[in-house]
């Protein structure tokens, strides 16, 4: 590890996300039963490729501007490189680092042939017009075409990249290559002959919600009438929040970059119709502070983590390392037993240390024959990979030039999510050191009281590497 270290230097999130995953193998078994494969470690951490690039674009004022353009290839074993792209001022190598690693494991985890890689611009679509995010679409593809292609690299969207901008990337793209190669890109829309999927914009909220459903059937619990804590207002919180009302939870906050929404009774939950108009207001580039509703409070500069007096619920869905250890004993103490990540890597590594030891307690609780302090947490790999599952369901759809009906993409959807949380349950029980007792792919609601509850942690990180590595081996990227 300190050879990898200097090799990367000082890369704060990556560095994060790569000692996660070390945590993982090196605290299991998965290195005794399979001592081979710790020589895939060194290799797997080292991108495949990345590629940094100026783009110039003009203004609505005809002044210049420059940004800096990345497209990190991490990882091709299974597939090609299949990632979002993401337009923020915060995008660095170091995050897109990180996103492009998780993104090798989460892409795994689905079992659809697709590798890992991200990307992106420190650009800020925030306050820029119509023309200004078109021209700057169109000066970003004309580097990124030659590196892409549907069986190379497939970009999709992210945070500050919706609808809007992969159609403007498209139109570049097939401009350049002077053809309609509809493959090359996920998450466009399924009008005007784009060739998109339906349940994209929807897929990581709903994958999400079908997850900690898994989650909750295990623990026999039901989702109806549960306190649900919800960070972040785009697409993932806002799909989220909808399939959270349609089951019939309360939903009790959303967020932006400039502060919290919260609920002030809970009588008084967010409705479908609060959410459609918090969809306009994010087309409008507006906040949720603008929002004047006397059921509402606007709290500014926070997140809803400690602002709420019941949660049971906590889903973070806006950005990496959102819920801190003081966050997660906040929640805690406001009742809540189950936190599962929208957001990539949304937790801070004390806060998943904090998660973990909870759940390790209920489990001692367990083995002592009086269970009490019921709490799971899932990872943003696991969790969130509806998004990049939908999206390698819109490429398989891009080659058979056909469109599924969106009752079709949603039952795929909810298979892949709940074989996802399967084979995290069953790898983690197979590897972990930690003495579980029995554990059950699908507990009942009569035995969860006493079912211990393995580790997402360990179980997603373990199923992808293992999957990955093994990959690798069969292509002779390791001996």
């Amino acid at each position: 590890m300190s050879d990898i270290e200097f090799t990367h230097g000082i890369e704060p999130e990556f560095e994060q996300a790569r000692d996660e995953i070390v945590k993982s193998l090196t605290e299991s078994t998965v290195f005794e039963k399979n001592p081979e494969l710790k020589r895939c470690l060194p290799v797997i951490v080292e991108p495949e490729r990345v590629i940094q690039f100026r783009v110039t674009w003009e203004d609505d004022e005809g002044n210049t501007r420059i940004n800096k353009g990345y497209r990190v290839q991490f990882n091709s074993a299974i597939g090609p490189y299949k990632g979002g792209l993401r337009f923020h001022p915060s995008v660095n190598l170091s995050i897109l680092k990180f996103l492009g690693f998780e993104q090798i494991f989460k892409n795994a985890l689905t079992g659809l042939p697709i590798g890992g890689g991200k990307g992106g611009s420190n650009f800020d679509p925030h306050d820029k017009s119509d023309n200004e995010i078109r021209r700057f679409c169109q000066a970003f593809m004309t580097e990124l075409h030659r590196h892409i292609g549907a069986d190379i690299d497939v970009p999709a969207g992210d945070i500050g990249v919706g609808g809007r901008e992969i159609g403007f990337l498209y139109g570049a793209y097939k401009r350049l290559q002077q053809k309609r190669d509809f493959g090359v890109l996920t998450g466009k829309d399924t009008r005007y002959g784009l060739n998109g999927s339906f349940i994209r914009p929807e897929a990581t909220g709903y994958g999400l919600i079908y997850f900690v459903l898994n989650m909750l059937t295990y623990m026999g619990q039901d989702i109806k009438g549960k306190y649900c804590a919800v960070s972040g207002s785009g697409n993932v919180a806002q799909f989220a929040a909808k399939k959270l009302i349609d089951l019939g939870a309360i939903v009790m906050s959303l967020s932006d970059s400039r502060g919290a929404l919260i609920v002030k009774d809970a009588a008084k939950p967010f409705t479908h119709a609060d959410i459609d108009f918090i969809a306009d207001l994010k087309v409008r580039k507006g906040s949720l502070e603008e929002i004047k509703d006397d059921r509402f409070t606007w709290l500014p500069g926070q997140r809803p983590w400690k602002n709420l007096p019941k949660v049971d619920i906590a889903l973070p869905c806006a950005t990496q390392n959102e819920n801190d250890a003081d966050d997660v004993e906040a929640l805690v103490k406001a009742g809540c037993f189950l936190i599962a990540e929208g957001s990539n890597m949304g937790s801070t590594d004390a806060a998943v240390q904090k998660m973990e030891a909870l759940r390790v307690a209920y489990n001692e609780s367990v083995k002592a024959g009086k269970p009490t302090g019921q709490f799971w947490y899932a990872p943003g790999k696991a969790s969130n990979a509806g998004g990049v599952a939908v999206s390698a369901l819109e490429m398989a759809q891009n080659s058979q030039r056909m469109t599924w009906t969106p009752a079709r993409v949603d039952e795929e959807l909810n298979n892949i999510m709940t074989n996802i949380f399967n084979e995290s349950v069953d790898n983690s029980a197979t590897y972990t050191r930690e003495v579980l007792g029995e554990v059950k792919a699908s507990a009942n609601k009569a035995d969860a009281a006493v079912s211990a509850l393995p580790s997402l942690v360990q179980g997603a990180n373990i199923t992808g590497f293992i999957k990955v590595a093994n990959a690798m081996k069969v292509h002779g990227d390791w001996w």
